[in-house]
């Protein structure tokens, strides 16, 4: 945010006051499943350097921001407070 720019709700797109106590300010930190795999006795069997060598191959065109992306985003947005009070009942949306 720059002082040129005005703040602005993510969802309303009602111009935010600074200081004011009128927003809220959400950080979302979505991570890929953290657990490790479970894995089976024919897991053991598969040829592990084709599979791997494979993976290399399709992530050859991926940028490392794009490959970070798949494991872990974080954003934030900012809310008014009428549009916070219907986000945070119901984050995920109707």
């Amino acid at each position: 945010m720059s002082d040129d720019e005005p703040l602005l709700c993510t969802r309303c797109v009602k111009t935010l006051a600074l200081g004011r106590g009128e927003f809220y300010v959400v950080q979302i930190d979505a991570v890929a499943d953290p657990t490790p795999p479970e894995l089976t006795r024919d897991d053991f069997q598969r040829d592990l350097r084709r599979e791997w060598k494979d993976l290399v191959a399709e992530l050859k065109d991926v940028s490392p921001q794009e490959a970070l992306d798949q494991v872990h985003r974080r954003v934030i947005i900012h809310l008014c407070n009428a549009c916070y009070r219907e986000w945070i009942e119901n984050p995920a949306g109707p």
